[in-house]
């Protein structure tokens, strides 16, 4: 099944880590450690293989993908030796990335990126393309009168308004193409019912939002530990530190806040109520593309004894966060290929913020997504949820 993935935002950290991973497993230069679906309980046939994966993709920055390549190499995020391994691919994926659309209506700039996925898909003889989003975090959208109602954003777009943000604006762009979409970022995307509307009528999956690789990771694990002893949190305060394109766009309070809301979810949702404490997320351009994350956690236990644990993580989100990417747009391309529409819950593994989730224990979250991996490999029915 040659698949399309469409990175919005291909020439920043975590799409160019993504292409030169793919790359390397392409050619066997690398092994897929991170990668989820190479786990015997989610491998199977119905994904595409690593070497069906055509990638290609749109950005507002001209940088060569190469350079981004050698920057990152040197800043360890990947192995140099790949990106010296890799030239006359990195050559080809270059020839697909094109420039963001920009002028006119977002009616043209939405026809514009039609167009784009069009042709990709087309030049490569493709089955499907999946339109991923892994570009800056965006402020929340402003509310629009035209965002309840596929006809009236159609409408709306063709005037002269800025109706929707960015990532919303591509998600559109992409139920025109017959594209699946996933946002793994905490932008609005999909999270319209114009678009949600849209692609039920278009029989298209979609999946989101903010991909799950860090802190949250972590709190997706310890937050049902302390529900299931019956164990009370009395608070949990995180500070996030860290650099690169991600935290200088998180330096803006309005993009900072949408982040924060992301990534408290899982403590309420999963115990019941919000302990006291938060997130705080500070940009420290000295860190790179690398972030530390420390966590304070107090509990009460029997007889109200008062108890706390702490947790530090320090990662590289892009290394982190590429094999997800791969992942989902493996998983989405075989939800499509089997029919399936709307969103796809069984996807919240991956997400801080997942769609029509159910749960945040992550825990119930393999669960399920080891269910779905093998509906998918087996052809047998949808869950009634999906």
């Amino acid at each position: 099944m040659r698949t399309g993935v469409w990175l919005v935002g291909a020439r920043g950290s975590v799409a160019t880590t993504s292409i030169v991973g793919a790359l390397a497993l392409r050619a066997g230069l690398t092994d897929p450690t991170g990668c989820v679906t190479e786990l015997p309980d989610l491998r199977g046939p119905a994904l595409p293989a690593f070497t069906d994966l055509v990638l290609g993709g749109h950005d507002v920055v001209t940088t060569p993908l190469t350079k981004r390549a050698e920057a990152l190499a040197a800043a360890g995020v990947l192995p140099g030796r790949l990106v010296a391994a890799l030239p006359d691919e990195l050559a080809a994926v270059e020839r697909d990335l094109r420039p963001a659309p920009t002028g006119g209506t977002q009616a043209d700039r939405a026809a514009a990126t039609v167009r784009d996925l069009t042709a990709f898909r087309d030049r490569h003889a493709l089955d499907r393309v999946v339109v991923v989003n892994v570009s800056a975090t965006e402020p929340p959208a402003r509310a629009h009168p035209a965002h309840l109602d596929p006809d009236a954003l159609r409408a709306a777009l063709a005037g002269p308004d800025e109706v929707l943000p960015p990532s919303s604006l591509y998600a559109y762009a992409a139920l025109l193409a017959g594209c699946p979409y996933v946002d793994f970022t905490p932008s609005t995307g999909l999270r319209l019912p114009a678009l949600t509307a849209l692609a039920a009528g278009r029989g298209l999956p979609y999946a989101g939002h903010d991909g799950k690789t860090g802190e949250t990771l972590v709190k997706s694990v310890l937050a049902p530990m302390f529900a299931m002893r019956h164990l009370r949190v009395r608070s949990w305060s995180g500070v996030n530190l860290l650099g690169g394109g991600d935290g200088a766009t998180l330096a803006d309070p309005a993009a900072n806040a949408a982040k924060v809301h992301s990534k408290q979810r899982v403590l309420d949702e999963t115990l019941g109520y919000q302990p006291q404490g938060g997130t705080r997320i500070e940009y420290v351009e000295e860190l790179g593309d690398f972030k530390t994350a420390w966590d304070l956690v107090t509990f009460a236990g029997f007889l109200g004894t008062g108890m706390r644990m702490e947790f530090t993580w320090h990662g590289c989100d892009s290394a982190l966060a590429a094999p997800l990417v791969l992942d989902l747009a493996r998983l989405t391309a075989a939800a499509h290929a089997a029919g399936h529409t709307g969103p796809l819950a069984d996807l919240a593994f991956f997400f801080k913020d997942p769609l029509g989730a159910p749960t945040h224990s992550l825990a119930d979250q393999w669960t399920r997504l080891c269910g779905f991996a093998r509906r998918l490999h087996t052809g047998g029915t949808r869950a009634p949820h999906d």
